[in-house]
């Protein structure tokens, strides 16, 4: 079996209920299953850091080259599959909590039921990420301007994601709201 994106992800949901490991999709594979489809060459994954050891021996095992690893986060490249890249972000403690007790199960490529974060927690990890790579901000911003958009959404707690950031003028130009 050729190893592409559908193939690598039932691979890893396999692996990570044999292992008990809590996992949900960030990154543009979330977005799809929002409804918003942008272009990709990864698989976003985000697991508990008690899991990393794990993940980072199954992944090598199976012919991964681990490209970067810290504490937070780790990527990974297969030289000769068609899967593309799988980074990794890490959680722990109350931060996990929250984040895997809110996530969704959603349809992503085509048949696949994948646990996936909810749209604010997805948007607080874009701002998370632009904070720390501001490079990050226009792809980001057109997300989480779609993420804003989708029912249920609380704004007021959203608001307070950009504040705790310090992307208020972001949040502004977003809503398209004046400044207070």
């Amino acid at each position: 079996m050729p190893m592409n994106f559908k193939n690598m992800l039932k691979l890893l949901m396999e692996f990570f209920e044999e292992e008990c490991i809590d996992y949900a999709l960030i990154g543009a594979f979330a977005l799809k299953a929002y409804g918003y489809t942008r272009a990709t060459q990864d698989i976003d994954i985000v697991a508990r850091r008690k899991d990393q050891n794990k993940i980072v021996a199954k992944l090598e095992a199976i012919g991964f080259e681990t490209i970067y690893r810290a504490r937070g986060y780790s990527n990974h490249v297969h030289p000769i599959s068609k899967a593309g890249r799988l980074d990794f972000v890490y959680v722990a403690g109350k931060t996990a909590n929250t984040l895997f007790g809110a996530v969704r199960e959603l349809l992503v490529l085509d048949d696949i039921r994948v646990p996936v974060v909810c749209p604010e927690h997805l948007v607080a990890l874009k701002l998370f990420a632009i904070k720390n790579n501001p490079q990050r901000l226009l792809r980001d911003l057109a997300d989480i301007k779609f993420l804003l958009g989708l029912p249920g959404i609380s704004k007021p707690g959203m608001k307070k994601a950009f504040e705790k950031y310090g992307l208020m003028d972001k949040y502004y130009e977003l809503v398209k709201k004046e400044k207070e």
